[in-house]
């Protein structure tokens, strides 16, 4: 997985890097396709926002969250989207099944 991560009005520290990074190594463990992940980490007056873009297996997720500290809406981004990576997985599954019990009665 490769992760892109983009600061808007913030220094991209390695701390906050490494955070992100092991963050979404979580990702990981339900699907393991995710190939290529942008991440914006932006400051807005008081509060502070994360935002990211995955390519799936010739889909895109995309979620975002805001909180008044950075590390708090990093966490927040990332069970958005673990939520979301597992239904496009029950989709891929389902889509999958259908498939084989069409062919069975056939």
């Amino acid at each position: 997985m490769q992760i892109n991560i983009t600061g808007h009005h913030l220094k991209v520290t390695n701390s906050l890097k490494n955070y992100v990074e092991k963050k979404f190594e979580r990702l990981t463990r339900h699907f393991n396709h995710v190939m290529d992940v942008h991440v914006i980490l932006t400051v807005e007056k008081l509060i502070r926002r994360a935002e990211a873009s995955l390519k799936v297996s010739g889909n895109k997720i995309f979620a975002d969250a805001t909180n008044h500290g950075m590390y708090a809406a990093v966490d927040s981004l990332v069970n958005k989207l673990d939520r979301q990576i597992v239904k496009h997985k029950e989709k891929l599954k389902d889509h999958h099944q259908s498939e084989v019990e069409h062919h069975t009665i056939n």
